[in-house]
């Protein structure tokens, strides 16, 4: 009795006694629990996912990039991704053997906004921190306008969809061939984020190069991870460009196409809300 009246005087008087301490520390945590819900919803905006299974997500930028380039090159006679074809495009554009007018401007088109693009979205994603929810929702969401904008131009009737613009020297078919090289640097730029290389999602070469120099490219299907990603990620790019390429001769366009890419990049821009959390970073925070 006379301790609990001594323990209720120390209070009584501005001291923190270890009761007193135990119960504002309880507080705190459940005022941070039951914030406004400003608070929580920052708090999770900025959370850190947890990138142990981004690579879904990068896989299915693959297919998105063999839906676009092969759709692309049909219709266009350049590639928005994969930048190795289009600078040899560019290369013998020089001395006039390209056989399609105007395919080196188109190609040189690719490459620059590509290049701008992998500077974008990387200084994007250091001033925002990459793995951030809200950094890889705006990233994706910034692709996915691009692509809008891209079927909407064409949709539109502001340009030739058809595989005949290739004998076209219209400047403004550069436009769409432009947004979609800008976009897909955010691809690449996001796999180099969350620290998935094995999946670049628009390189090819490097890719099957890492495939079979891989020391245990022999080993089971559960032993090597890395392995089996850059093989699912060729297979899905080569799976894209052939539905890309059915799609391009079903219906003589490309807007289907890129339909279909706005669909995908609209599911992968919101599956970023609902990823894994960082466990390590709730608990440095808690």
């Amino acid at each position: 009795m006379t301790l609990d009246k001594e323990t209720g005087e120390l209070e009584a008087s501005g001291f923190q006694t270890p009761s007193s301490l135990a119960g504002l520390e309880q507080g705190q945590l459940e005022s941070k629990e039951q914030g406004p819900f400003s608070q929580r919803l920052t708090s999770w905006w900025i959370q850190k996912i947890d990138p142990q299974f981004s690579y879904v997500q990068l896989l299915a930028c693959c297919f998105i990039t063999g839906l676009l380039d092969s759709s692309v090159y049909i219709t266009y006679g350049t590639f928005v991704s994969m930048q190795t074809g289009n600078t040899i495009f560019v290369a013998t554009g020089t001395s006039n053997q390209n056989n399609r007018p105007y395919g080196w401007a188109r190609s040189l088109c690719s490459i620059g906004c590509f290049i701008v693009g992998s500077f974008f979205f990387s200084r994007l994603n250091k001033f925002l921190v990459g793995l951030r929810r809200g950094t890889l929702f705006l990233s994706f969401a910034i692709q996915l306008a691009f692509v809008i904008l891209s079927a909407a131009i064409i949709q539109g009737h502001l340009l030739d969809s058809s595989s005949a613009s290739l004998n076209s020297s219209t400047q403004g078919r550069l436009a769409p061939i432009g947004l979609l090289s800008f976009q897909a640097a955010g691809q690449i730029v996001a796999s180099r984020t969350l620290g998935v290389g094995e999946v670049p999602t628009v390189v090819i070469t490097s890719l099957l190069c890492d495939l079979m120099s891989d020391p245990k490219l022999g080993v089971a299907i559960n032993k090597n991870p890395k392995r089996n990603k850059r093989f699912v990620a060729f297979v899905l790019t080569l799976l894209g460009g052939i539905v890309g390429g059915w799609l391009s001769k079903g219906t003589g366009e490309v807007q289907s196409v890129l339909w279909l890419v706005v669909g995908i990049k609209f599911v992968l821009m919101g599956s970023w809300l609902i990823s894994k959390p960082d466990e390590q970073e709730i608990a440095g925070r808690a």
